[in-house]
């Protein structure tokens, strides 16, 4: 234990500290903050990368987002029968309900969804927060591209792996085909 009045002391010493700085006030609409890099504000889809799958609908913990689609036939040259394809009708989030908690956005596999900065679209009335497809993907345009990869950092999985897996020709090393073994350098290979 301390000795008592010592916290006391302590907190009416920042208090004093506090009260004879000025304050720094931004004046937030005449002058735009500056947002941190891969800042989250709204979320925005790319219409062409999404096949339906609905993971983001499934995993929403607020079901917030509404997915319709239908099926085309799409006939390929050379293939025996016409293949399907899902064919997104309509895709609505509705930010009352979003929680921004970003599932839907770490769960897409095809990189359909991601985090724009915008974060100036309040309406004046709850039933307008329901955005479609369309103004969905106006913040497309917003989004910044990913950081660069550290030369310091550890490489992608992908990378190291494909790695392993060519040689200096680019050829598949022994190691690396399946059903075989390594090679050890003081044994002739088979």
């Amino acid at each position: 234990m301390g000795v008592p009045g010592e916290g006391l002391a302590k907190g009416l010493a920042v208090t004093f500290k506090t009260m004879t700085s000025r304050s720094h006030t931004q004046q937030y609409p005449d002058v735009a903050p500056e947002l941190p890099p891969r800042s989250r504000g709204v979320i925005a889809l790319l219409e062409e990368n999404c096949t339906v799958c609905m993971l983001c609908a499934r995993e929403c913990p607020d079901w917030c987002i509404y997915i319709d689609s239908h099926k085309e036939e799409v006939s390929v040259p050379g293939a025996a029968r016409a293949r399907q394809r899902n064919v997104l009708d309509r895709f609505d989030i509705d930010f009352s309900l979003c929680m921004y908690c970003g599932i839907c956005v770490e769960v897409c596999p095809f990189d359909a969804l991601y985090w724009s900065p915008e974060f100036e679209y309040s309406e004046y009335d709850i039933r307008d927060l329901l955005h479609d497809k369309d103004h969905l993907g106006q913040w497309m345009a917003t989004v910044p591209p990913p950081p660069a990869h550290d030369p310091n950092g550890e490489p992608a999985k992908e990378e190291s792996t494909a790695a392993r897996r060519t040689g200096a020709g680019g050829t598949t090393t022994p190691a690396a085909r399946p059903g075989t073994r390594p090679v050890r350098p003081d044994e002739e290979p088979r």
